[in-house]
């Protein structure tokens, strides 16, 4: 694998550019790759590495993106590479997450923007109506109303909500 990590490196660098760390990338891939080749053999190590490499890099890129609404609606759960959960679960869960990616994408547009912002992007109530020129009251009622309605999105496709409940 030695004599593919600077093609390897300048491939990551050149297609990935907001990828800050290529060098992690590239030993993620490394570890992955002995993980997978101790159970089973990897008939093109080259092919397999880039691979490999390519998923973690667009998991972090991902990670790193602000979040807009295209990359809410485009977002692709399929054939990442992860540790962790069975297939079943994992299945279950892109199930969830493309539910509630079509939840978020089918909300009124000022109402998408203003979930979005607060919801995925983390701003305040008040960065949010600086943002899109509103009240405070109004992002408050958008958040809630953009809620209410992923919520009912989401029970009407048979998706069980579990509702948080407030500590004492």
């Amino acid at each position: 694998m030695q004599p593919h990590e600077a093609p390897l490196r300048s491939y990551l660098k050149g297609t990935f550019p907001a990828v800050r760390d290529v060098d992690d990338v590239i030993q993620e891939s490394y570890l992955r790759m002995f993980r997978i080749r101790a159970s089973r053999p990897i008939e093109s190590a080259r092919a397999f590495l880039y691979f490999v490499a390519r998923r973690l890099a667009l998991d972090t890129v991902r990670r790193n993106k602000t979040a807009s609404h295209e990359s809410v609606a485009d977002f692709d759960p399929d054939g990442v590479i992860a540790e962790g959960p069975s297939l079943p679960e994992a299945i279950g869960k892109q199930q969830e997450i493309r539910l509630l990616a079509e939840a978020v994408h089918s909300l009124p547009a000022r109402c998408r923007e203003v979930m979005i912002l607060r919801k995925i992007e983390g701003l305040s109530q008040k960065q949010i109506a600086e943002r899109c020129n509103v009240t405070e009251a109004t992002v408050e009622a958008q958040v809630r109303r953009g809620m209410a309605k992923c919520e009912q999105y989401l029970v009407e496709r048979g998706v069980v909500i579990q509702r948080r409940r407030n500590a004492p």
